[in-house]
């Protein structure tokens, strides 16, 4: 791993990462290699966990796509100097900031999404001039392996290099010198990496998790945001960092929402031979989101195979924030709901909580969305929607608090790994006596003037 990052750091000296044709030409072969390999692609996902194609190109493949494209297009326009004003005290001069790569970087992956989580950053990564390191998760073996098999064989590992493993691997990389970080998956690890990170004092990006509120209102248009719920919930069954965690829908429309929600799991039918549903990754998550399900509280489906690693589509209702799927981040097919009468009461529980990734608001009403976005702080989210906000590259999708630092997506990602170098520049034909001593009074009521 030394002798990579060593062969990285000497290829990224050589400045061959700068030039934006370079730059260019490698998200364009990079994109020819997806397109081509495709169905292997497809294949291997389907292997880790039963997710069709259909679904693993509109929720991964498809999206890296429209990044390389985004990053293709702008990436000269992000990268070119700027010019800036300069202040009086400086004249006469001219002022710019120079974008430049950080250098050699280490990407960090997460299995529920694995292209689009380790090449998302990737891609801005390259379009930044970075070399990259990339560590797939282990725990999606079969995508593991199609990721390295596609750089490795494709790209000199002075540039990309790939390195498959567990924790041993991960620790001995987060043991060298990087010059940045990108981090996507639990707190709990985060910190270990942040930890790490600290010692060189590596600049690093993490992009977390946590418990994610839908919030219905009272008057709400509650079919369209049923709908849209459900959707969002089930994609992946739950396994989405951004995915709504629990729902809190006003005690007048509590009734109407579990029946609106069943009729959407009914309509969806989902299963795995309907391309619309997957498996759990493993046995062990299957175990621990199956120990949430109080079964004294669910509303509708609850049904379950450790063996197989399924878990139904599960409503819980009557919940309470003391109860236990309430306790840690679900990951998972289930969505408890709690009913709530007092908002106020509702903005002052969730500001309580860790911050979380995202939040979900479906009101019609302009008073009471303008109260939660600026009262709740959330990594991003959507009003009357659910998860799409991710899919817009023109914003930056990333964390807060507990739930991550940084972002990247489009022009975000390319500042992510990008280091802005302020500089000054002065003729020499002219030199002001202002800063020189011998002092005065009116050289300092002058300055005075200057600042003040």
């Amino acid at each position: 791993m030394k002798e990579i990052i060593e062969i990285q750091r000497e290829f990224f000296n050589s400045n061959a990462t700068k030039s934006f044709d370079f730059r260019i030409s490698q998200l364009k072969k990079f994109k020819k290699l997806l397109k081509y390999n495709e169905e292997a692609i497809h294949t291997a996902i389907y292997k880790d966990f039963k997710r069709s194609s259909t679904e693993n190109y509109t929720a991964e493949i498809g999206l890296i796509y429209h990044e390389i494209n985004n990053c293709c297009k702008n990436l000269k326009k992000w990268g070119k100097r700027q010019k800036v004003k300069t202040n009086l005290l400086n004249m006469p001069a001219k002022s710019y900031i120079i974008p430049e790569p950080l250098g050699v970087t280490l990407i960090i992956g997460a299995w529920n999404y694995p292209y689009i989580l380790l090449f998302g950053p990737m891609i801005a990564a390259i379009s930044a001039g970075n070399t990259a390191v990339l560590k797939p998760s282990e725990l999606s073996l079969n995508t593991s392996s199609i990721i390295a098999k596609l750089i490795n064989e494709n790209f000199e590992p002075h540039f990309l290099k790939v390195i498959e493993g567990g924790i041993a691997e991960t620790t001995e990389l987060l043991n060298q010198k990087f010059d940045k970080i990108f981090f996507t998956g639990s707190p709990a690890v985060g910190k270990i990496v942040y930890q790490a990170a600290a010692k060189n004092l590596t600049p690093v990006t993490l992009e977390l998790g946590g418990k994610s509120p839908a919030i219905f209102t009272e008057d709400c248009n509650l079919k369209i945001g049923v709908k849209r719920l459900i959707w969002a919930k089930f994609l992946n069954a739950g396994q989405t960092c951004i995915a709504p965690d629990y729902v809190l829908v006003h005690e007048s429309q509590k009734e109407n929402f579990l029946k609106l929600a069943v009729d959407e799991l009914k309509k969806a039918q989902y299963s795995i031979e309907n391309d619309n549903y997957v498996q759990i990754i493993n046995r062990k998550n299957t175990q621990r989101i199956v120990d949430l399900i109080d079964s004294s509280k669910i509303y509708y489906g609850g049904n379950f195979n450790i063996e197989t690693r399924y878990i139904e589509p599960t409503l819980m209702t009557n919940i309470t924030f003391e109860d236990k799927v309430m306790q840690e981040e679900i990951f998972g097919p289930i969505l408890p709901i709690i009913s709530y009468t007092n908002l106020d009461e509702m903005i002052a529980k969730i500001k309580s909580l860790p911050k979380p990734l995202a939040l979900y608001l479906f009101t019609n009403n302009n008073f009471i969305k303008n109260k939660i976005l600026n009262e709740i702080s959330f990594g991003g989210g959507a009003v009357n929607d659910a998860v799409m906000h991710f899919t817009n590259s023109n914003m930056p999708f990333g964390g807060v608090g507990n739930s991550g630092t940084g972002s990247y997506h489009g022009k975000y990602g390319f500042n992510e790994f990008s280091h802005f170098k302020s500089i000054l520049s002065k003729p020499t034909f002219f030199e002001p006596p202002l800063k020189y001593s011998p002092y005065s009074k009116t050289k300092l009521n002058f300055i005075k003037k200057i600042f003040e």
